[in-house]
C-alpha cells in the first residue's frame, strides 16, 4: 500500500458493533489489491475517506470513520457506520454514503451492497406503511385467500374505452385489483384522469352486480408535484390505491408521497421497474432485499417481490427472504451473511408475486409463499382461450382448488374455466 493512503486504517476486525450505528453487509472483489484493502477502500469511501492521508483530519473527526469489522474469504465484508454520518429521515443521503461512489472505485472489480441493519434511532423517523397487510385485507374484506390483481393487456395501447370494458370483465369474472403496468400514466390514447372516470364507473358497476370489493391501481407515477396532483384525484374519485413505479420516480419522490398520501388515505402498490438493472447481477450493485427493506422503511403497503415460478429471474430462497423480511416484526435470517432487522412500530408489507403467471401455477405458488400475497396475473388472464372474463374465472378457481387442497385437474372436471386454462398453459412455466 501506498505511503499516502491510510485505507487498511478503516478495517478493525476486533471492532463490535454498537446498537445505534448502522450496520451494511458487502460483497466485494477486488481487482489486483487484497481483500482487505479493499474493504477499507469500501468504508473509506462511504464515509469519511478518500485516496489520500489529509491534513485536515483531527481526532474529533475519525470518530466518524466506518470500520470493517468482518471480511470473509467469499469476500463478504461487513461494516459499522456512525449515525452521525447521515441525515436523519433522508433514505436518498443514506444511499449517497453507503450505495454512492464505492460502486466506482477502480480498484474494486465488483461490489454488491447486499443488505443493512437500521437501528431503532433510524427507525423511529419512519412510518412504514400506512395500511400494510391487514390493512388492506380490511379494505378489501378479504382473509382467507391470496388477494388477486390483473393487469389489461396489451399493458399499452388500449384507448380508454377499450380498457375499460377489458377492466369490466376481468373484475366481473372475480379478480379483486385492475392494475396498470409500469409504463401506462397518461398517454394520448388512455389519459389519467379519463381512464380514472371511467375504472371507478366500472368498479361501481361490479360490486353492485358481484357484492365484493374491488379496487384500482392506477400508475400515479410522474414528477413529484404532477404525482401528488394525481393522487388528489384518485382520493377525490373514491378509490383507495395509488401504484407507483418506486425506483423510476426516486426514494425522495416515494418519501413525499408517503406524507401526502396518510392524508388522503390512498395504500402504496410499489412497482419494481428497473429494479434488475441493478438487482440482477450477483456480484454486483444492489440486491432486491436490499430494495424491499427501503421500501417497507419509508412505506409502501405492497410491492412485487418475484416469484418462483414465473417468467422473472427469482430464486425461491431469495424470493422467501424478501417475503419474511418485509413481512415479519423481527426478521432472523438463516443466512449469516445477513442481518437480523428489528422493525419496531412498521408495519408488515403485503408480498406480490407477478410476472408470466397463469391457473395452472398458482397452486404452486400457493405452497411456496403461503395465502398473505397478492397474486398479480395477466397474460394468464388476457390469455385465455375463451376471453378476460373466463381467465379471470380460472384464476379464482385455481386459488380456491389451492384453498381446498384440491388438484387442479380435478377441480378442473367441474369448472370448465380452469379446465380451458389448463387445456392451453397446462403446469408449464414461461421462459
Amino acid at each position: 500500500m501506498s505511503k499516502f493512503e491510510w485505507y487498511e486504517e478503516f478495517v478493525e476486525l476486533t471492532y463490535k458493533p454498537k446498537e445505534d450505528e448502522l450496520i451494511a453487509v458487502f460483497k466485494v472483489i477486488p481487482k489486483d489489491i487484497t481483500l482487505t484493502e479493499a474493504a477499507g477502500r469500501v468504508a473509506s469511501e462511504s464515509s469519511i475517506g478518500t485516496w489520500t492521508t489529509l491534513t485536515t483530519m483531527t481526532e474529533d473527526l475519525r470518530k466518524l470513520m466506518a470500520k470493517v469489522y468482518e471480511i470473509r474469504n467469499n469476500g463478504i465484508i461487513k461494516i459499522a457506520y456512525p449515525l452521525d454520518l447521515f441525515e436523519p429521515n433522508s433514505i436518498p443521503q443514506i444511499l449517497s454514503s453507503i450505495a454512492g461512489n464505492v460502486f466506482g472505485m477502480r480498484a474494486i472489480k465488483a461490489l454488491r451492497l447486499i443488505d443493512a441493519r437500521f437501528p431503532k434511532e433510524v427507525i423511529e423517523l419512519f412510518k412504514g406503511p400506512q395500511f400494510g397487510i391487514e390493512g388492506v385485507k380490511k379494505k378489501l374484506k378479504i382473509y382467507d385467500r391470496p388477494i388477486t390483481a390483473t393487469v389489461p393487456k396489451p399493458k399499452v395501447g388500449l384507448n380508454t374505452e377499450r380498457y375499460a370494458k377489458v377492466a369490466y370483465e376481468i373484475l366481473s369474472g372475480g379478480v379483486d385489483l385492475l392494475k396498470d403496468d409500469e409504463n401506462l400514466t397518461s398517454q394520448k390514447f388512455n389519459p389519467f384522469i379519463k381512464r380514472l372516470e371511467a375504472i371507478m364507473k366500472v368498479i361501481d358497476k361490479v360490486e353492485n352486480e358481484t357484492g365484493e370489493r374491488k379496487g384500482y391501481l392506477i400508475n400515479i407515477t410522474a414528477e413529484t408535484k404532477e404525482m401528488i396532483k394525481r393522487a388528489k384525484a384518485v382520493a377525490d374519485y373514491g378509490n383507495e390505491f395509488v401504484m407507483i413505479d418506486i425506483l423510476t420516480a426516486g426514494w425522495a419522490a416515494l418519501q413525499t408521497l408517503r406524507d401526502e398520501l396518510e392524508d388522503l388515505k390512498l395504500a402504496i402498490h410499489a412497482h419494481r421497474a428497473f429494479h434488475a438493472a441493478f438487482t440482477r447481477n450477483p456480484d454486483h450493485g444492489m440486491s432486491m432485499l436490499m430494495v424491499a427493506k427501503l421500501a417497507r422503511l419509508i412505506g409502501v403497503d405492497h410491492i412485487h417481490i418475484g416469484v418462483p415460478v414465473g417468467k422473472m429471474e427469482a430464486k425461491v430462497k431469495d424470493v422467501l427472504t424478501i417475503q419474511r423480511e418485509i413481512t415479519e416484526s423481527t426478521f432472523i435470517p438463516e443466512d449469516n451473511a445477513l442481518l437480523k432487522q428489528e422493525w419496531h412500530h412498521i408495519k408488515p408489507v403485503f408480498p406480490v408475486a407477478s410476472g408470466g403467471l397463469h391457473p395452472g401455477l398458482l397452486p404452486k405458488v400457493v405452497e411456496i409463499m403461503g395465502k398473505n400475497i397478492i397474486v398479480q396475473v395477466g397474460g394468464g388472464v388476457l390469455g385465455h382461450p375463451d376471453g378476460a372474463y373466463a381467465g379471470a374465472k380460472a384464476v379464482r378457481q385455481a386459488l380456491e382448488a389451492a384453498m381446498k387442497n384440491i388438484p387442479l385437474d380435478e377441480y378442473a372436471e367441474t369448472h370448465k374455466e380452469l379446465r380451458r386454462a389448463l387445456e392451453k398453459w397446462g403446469y408449464i412455466r414461461p421462459k
